[in-house]
């Protein structure tokens, strides 16, 4: 299949104004050349792709009934808006998806009027819907606000509370509750979509307003109408739960209808209020393989759509995921205390074979990271050991709780943060780019990068013994390829190592740096640390080093600011020794998506343009010292 092929309907839209031109006969036949060029595109790119095959029909009548970008429509995390970037104008550079200059791997403000806001992490929708529809109030603006959150951002605290508000407000919202977690169940039918379209439509609006008011006169009658209309629908709807916080819930209703999702979010539009549309889709929809395996078809490299084959990279190194994975299985057949928990990144994190070969010591809390946490300190508490696999941006969203629940009870934590640094096509929101910094400045933390495979595993080992907090922190993809030795050795805490040395500069490396600092060693004849601890800081080796170079300079995966390199300038100060040390690691702005390679390069986090950074300075320091001998 080519993405050059004619899309007879399709061709004709290049914004939802185009789309609302149609007449309503014609969004089936959209949706399946939608469907069809989103398989030939994300084939092509690669990307996520599941999640968008099943919101096509959602994506379509939502632009179709409200007036977007007037109209706000909030996406939730982002992998189901594909369709709605297609809709939006950004057909024609879908191919340049997650690509360095190409298009954001999701909503994104700058990007376009029609992406109201910007996301990537899961269950923001609602709170920032509900902000919208305040500020629309207040300003008294007639706008309609939409949020279309997945079964699985539910899961989060956040979106309930968020629910809670909207609902004790009463402001006029819509929340789209999409399922995929499941096949069609047996009451999302005809039955089930007749109801949807009842309860949504305005003579039972009107009836059940006007019977209020009357019925409210008469107590007793009044709460036996209550009750009997939530019998009612609890018969058909599993909307208790939504009614209670104060949400007119509608469904559920086929996702796939486009019929029947029209005329429901008509209805809806018309109705004042908090209201909360459930409807049910297949992740993966029309095409089979995705729907077999959703997970597999999540996010995709790209493949062949006749056969569904994804190209497979070939790969001769283990990724430091598979490193964890494979030591926290051996650490778990070693010590029965080991727990391991995960808000909901089992594939992403390397616990899949573990969920498999200890189900009762498993557990994934759902996309509840602050859950994570505070559960974790709950368990050490009473004599369990731990370990929490969190990408490094996901424990950014449980900090208080790690503070909190583990730092101010000094428990035995221990977090294996997983995509630390710059981790390529997703961006700016799944960069690990500052955990050094917000882990660093937390008291009897124990904080470590490992700059090799084998360190990892070693690293992973010397955490889980410790009685007290601890994080190793390491990236995406695979290290440089040192052998990984099976048995496991504790290492020497807060200890560095001395891996070349030299004279007048001394480069101490954190983590992923570590082998940019040795080759620019060699060409300076400078001398280059493996740091190992960001915390503690090996203060005997930095004073040493100090006391033998003219300048010492720090390198690191991780913003400048506050970062493992200002530690080793709070060292030097705190002993009184006014030595000059600077400090080389990401810029203080955002870096954009692209492949890991691109991003690095974009960051300076390269070996020739590391070189330039030192000489640059050792050519001022020279001038400088030039200038006050003369």
């Amino acid at each position: 299949m080519s993405n050059d092929q004619p899309y007879n309907l399709l061709d004709s839209i290049d914004s939802p104004e185009d789309l609302r031109r149609l007449p309503e006969s014609q969004l089936v036949p959209l949706a399946k050349e939608l469907r069809d060029f989103l398989l030939a595109s994300v084939s092509q790119s690669g990307g996520h792709f599941a999640a968008g095959l099943g919101t096509v029909e959602l994506t379509i009548a939502l632009h179709y009934v409200f007036n977007t970008p007037e109209h706000r429509l909030v996406w939730d995390v982002g992998h189901q808006a594909y369709p709605h970037k297609v809709l939006t104008g950004r057909r024609e550079r879908m191919h340049t998806i997650r690509k360095w200059g190409g298009l954001a791997p999701f909503p994104k403000r700058s990007e376009s009027h029609y992406d109201t806001f910007g996301t990537g992490h899961s269950s923001t929708s609602i709170s920032a819907a509900l902000g919208m529809a305040i500020a629309a109030a207040r300003l008294g603006i007639d706008r309609k606000v939409v949020a279309v959150i997945g079964d699985g951002g539910m899961t989060a605290g956040m979106a309930f509370e968020a629910l809670n508000h909207a609902g004790d407000l009463g402001t006029n919202l819509l929340v789209v509750l999409n399922d995929n977690d499941m096949s069609i169940s047996p009451n999302v039918g005809a039955l089930s979509n007749y109801f949807a379209k009842v309860l949504s439509g305005k003579l039972y609006s009107t009836v059940r307003e006007g019977s209020k008011k009357v019925l409210r006169k008469m107590p007793s009658v009044w709460e036996l109408a209550r009750r009997a209309e939530e019998h009612f629908k609890g018969l058909i709807i599993p909307g208790t739960l939504f009614e209670e916080l104060g949400f007119n819930y509608i469904g559920p209703i086929d996702g796939h209808d486009l019929p029947t999702l029209v005329t429901t979010l008509k209805n809806l539009s018309s109705l004042k209020g908090p209201q909360m549309l459930h409807v049910v889709t297949r992740k993966g929809k029309g095409y089979a393989p995705a729907e077999a395996d959703p997970v597999k078809y999540h996010g995709v490299t790209p493949f062949d759509p006749k056969t569904g084959i994804i190209a497979s990279k070939s790969k001769s190194k283990p990724t430091y995921s598979e490193i964890f994975s494979d030591w926290v299985c051996d650490m778990a057949a070693m010590d029965e205390r080991l727990v391991a928990i995960t808000p909901a990144m089992r594939e992403g994190s390397g616990l899949v074979r573990f969920a498999n070969e200890f189900p009762e010591r498993y557990f994934d809390v759902g996309i509840a990271e602050q859950h994570s946490v505070t559960v974790a300190a709950g368990m050490a508490c009473d004599g369990l050991k731990p370990v929490v696999a969190i990408y490094s941006t996901f424990l950014q969203r449980a900090y208080d709780q790690l503070i909190h629940d583990i730092i101010n009870q000094g428990l035995p934590v221990m977090f294996a943060i997983d995509r630390a640094g710059l981790v390529g096509a997703d961006g700016p929101t799944h960069n690990g780019s500052f955990d050094l910094t917000y882990l660093r400045c937390l008291p009897n933390m124990v904080v470590m990068a490992p700059s090799n495979e084998n360190e990892c595993r070693q690293m992973l080992y010397t955490a889980f013994l410790l009685d007290k907090p601890s994080a190793v922190r390491y990236p995406r993809g695979s290290g440089p390829g040192v052998a990984i030795e099976p048995a496991m050795k504790a290492l020497p805490v807060g200890k560095a190592e001395l891996l070349r040395k030299g004279k007048g500069i001394a480069i101490l490396a954190f983590g992923t740096m570590v082998r940019i600092a040795q080759d620019a060693a060699e060409e300076l004849d400078a001398t280059a640390v493996n740091m190992r601890f960001v915390k503690p800081l090996d203060e005997d080796m930095i004073l040493q080093l100090a006391a033998r170079h003219d300048l010492l300079v720090s390198i690191e995966e991780n913003v400048v600011a506050g970062g493992a390199g200002s530690g080793i300038g709070e060292c030097l100060a705190a002993h009184g020794a006014c030595h000059p040390v600077i400090h080389y690691g990401l810029p203080d702005r955002l870096i954009q998506h692209g492949s890991r390679e691109d991003m690095l390069e974009d960051a300076g986090l390269t070996r020739e343009s590391f070189l330039r950074f030192v000489q640059v300075h050792v050519a001022r320091d020279d001038k400088r010292r030039a200038a006050r001998s003369a």
